[in-house]
């Protein structure tokens, strides 16, 4: 795992790459928010989809609800950043709309949207 900062508008934004899985479940969706956190200080985080897993996507597994939660407890601000025109469900188009519509969570299919997002005060 990679993490290099940009900062926007004054705010400081960790971009995290990694080739490999971060977050699987819970707890490890827990150690990347405190890993960022110490390393970089950063509470704005954008990551690339490839490195959550699959089960996140599918909304039957509860996943990505538990997930997100932890970050809102911990005030932590994710833009996921990839293709989420893959997924056919439309209850996930669905909560990716609201998600989107909010100011925590966002999934978006670039890192410049991701950038713009997360930099705002």
């Amino acid at each position: 795992m990679k993490i290099t900062t940009i900062k926007e508008n004054g705010v400081e934004i960790a971009v995290v790459s990694s080739s490999e899985l971060i977050i699987t479940d819970v707890q490890s969706s827990l150690d990347f928010i405190a890993t960022v956190n110490y390393e970089v200080g950063c509470e704005r985080i954008i990551l690339n989809k490839s490195a959550i897993c699959e089960d996140f996507f599918n909304l039957k597994t509860r996943l990505a609800g538990e997930i997100l939660q932890k970050f809102i407890n911990y005030h932590t601000k994710i833009a996921i950043v990839g293709d989420f025109s893959v997924y056919t469900s439309k209850s996930l188009k669905d909560f990716i709309y609201e998600s989107n519509k909010g100011k925590d969570i966002f999934f978006l299919s670039n890192e410049k949207e991701a950038v713009d997002k997360l930099s705002i005060v």
